[in-house]
Formats: C-alpha cells, sequence, structure tokens
C-alpha cells in the first residue's frame, strides 16, 4: 500500500452534519431507502456477515452523489464488489465482540446460577451481582466502542482507494487517531441523533441515518480530500468502473 496522506485538526462535527445534509436533502427519500433496505439486509443476516458490503454499498451511493453522478437505488448492491475486503474489516470488530462478549457473561453466569441454587439469597450479594454487571458491560461497550471508532474511516477507503480490508483499518485507525477529538465529537452527535430518533416510536432512527452516513463521508472527505485537494471534487465518473475488485 502506498502512502495515504490525510489532514488532521479538520472534523466539525456540526458543520460536517450540516454539508451532509446538503449533500443528500435534495434526494433524501432515495437515500431513506437506500439506508433502510441497506440496515434491513444487513440485520438479517446473521454475524454481521453483510454488514461491511452493505456499509459499502451506501457510502458508494454517496460518493456517487458527491461525484455529481446520478445516485441510484441499484447502487446499493455494488456494495458486493468489495465484500471480502469489507468482511474482514467488519470481522476486526465482530471477533472481539464475539469474544468479550463470551467473556463477559461467564462470570455473570457463574455467579447467577450460584444465587439461583440459594433458597434465600442475600440482597447485598444480588446488589453486587447488579454492580458487577453494569461496571462489565461499560468496560465492554468502551473497548468495542473505540475499535467501532477506528474502523470510522475503512469503508469510504475500500471503496474510493480499492484497499484491502486490514489495510483499510490500518489507514483508519491511524487517521482516526490523528483526528480523535472531531472523530468522539462526531460520534457523540450520531449518538444524540440515534437517541432522538429512538424516542420517536424506535423508528425515527431510521430517518436520521442518511444524515449520518452523509455527515460521516463528509468528515472523511476532508480527512482524506480529493486528489485536486478540493472538497466535494472526488475522482472522474469513470474512477468507479471496475472499482472493489479483490484478488
Amino acid at each position: 500500500m502506498s502512502e495515504i496522506e490525510f489532514r488532521t485538526a479538520v472534523i466539525r462535527p456540526v458543520e460536517c452534519m450540516r454539508e451532509g445534509w446538503e449533500l443528500i436533502k435534495d434526494q433524501y427519500w432515495l437515500f431513506f431507502a437506500i439506508t433502510f433496505v441497506g440496515m434491513l439486509i444487513a440485520g438479517i443476516v446473521p454475524f454481521g456477515i453483510l454488514l461491511g458490503t452493505m456499509f459499502c454499498g451506501i457510502y458508494y451511493c454517496l460518493f456517487q452523489k458527491m461525484n455529481g453522478q446520478a445516485a441510484t437505488f441499484e447502487g446499493l448492491f455494488k456494495g458486493f464488489n468489495y465484500f471480502a475486503p469489507a468482511l474482514i474489516a467488519t470481522l476486526v470488530f465482530i471477533i472481539p465482540a464475539i469474544i468479550l462478549g463470551i467473556i463477559a457473561y461467564i462470570p455473570l453466569i457463574l455467579m447467577q446460577i450460584r444465587m439461583m441454587n440459594e433458597k434465600n439469597p442475600n440482597p447485598a450479594e444480588i446488589f453486587s451481582y447488579m454492580g458487577f454487571f453494569f461496571v462489565e458491560m461499560l468496560v465492554l461497550w468502551l473497548i468495542l466502542g473505540s475499535i467501532h471508532a477506528f474502523l470510522f474511516f475503512a469503508y469510504p477507503l475500500i471503496i474510493e482507494k480499492n484497499l484491502s480490508g486490514t489495510d483499510a483499518f490500518k489507514l483508519s485507525a491511524k487517521a482516526v487517531w490523528q483526528n480523535l477529538g472531531g472523530v468522539v465529537g462526531f460520534i457523540a452527535l450520531e449518538f444524540l441523533l440515534g437517541l432522538i430518533g429512538y424516542m420517536v416510536c424506535f423508528v425515527g432512527v431510521y430517518f436520521t441515518l442518511p444524515l449520518m452516513f452523509a455527515g460521516a463521508l463528509v468528515a472523511y472527505r476532508k480527512v482524506f480530500p480529493a486528489p485536486n485537494n478540493q472538497n466535494f471534487n472526488p475522482p472522474p465518473p469513470d474512477a468507479f468502473r471496475g472499482a472493489g475488485s479483490y484478488n
């Protein structure tokens, strides 16, 4: 992998969201359909096998829009062109999640079995059990959240730079570390938008997803500028022709 340069201290979360909205607002319902179906497919297939593929498909459509091309719903399925590298990048998150989840639940199950075998459980033990569960879940959430954050730029890198999954993750992690404040702020803003969405009958979050993806791609473009160093001016239309081949 040749050295790919990136910028630092350029992510302004609210600004990225605003520019993301400007990017998709004239085709919002198209991108709503793209993200809704993409996340639905990713959720149906177990173990997140198609999660990265659908993420790539969604970003592919957004790249089309950003590049001045006509974004189409069919572009979502271009994500399958990146199946192998996207899966590898996703496994970086899924494998630790599975391992840590098993490790976390073993002591909890043992403690629960012990309490069930006692006729009169000690209230202090119940309190300790709940406290241990809370702390363990918090630690698990922080670890997995950190891994997820380091994947922030991975899928756009796979599409635009045609990187392998491991190279995309390593470069993404490096760029995230150098832009940690902006990335954390953006993820916090995404969490806030998602929370607001969940408060609207739990389905409102699907209406915020297009904005989240668009804002994330704007943040990516600010960190990884187009070849001519101008934002919102990605490679020419034929740059995506044959992209994503993986041998």
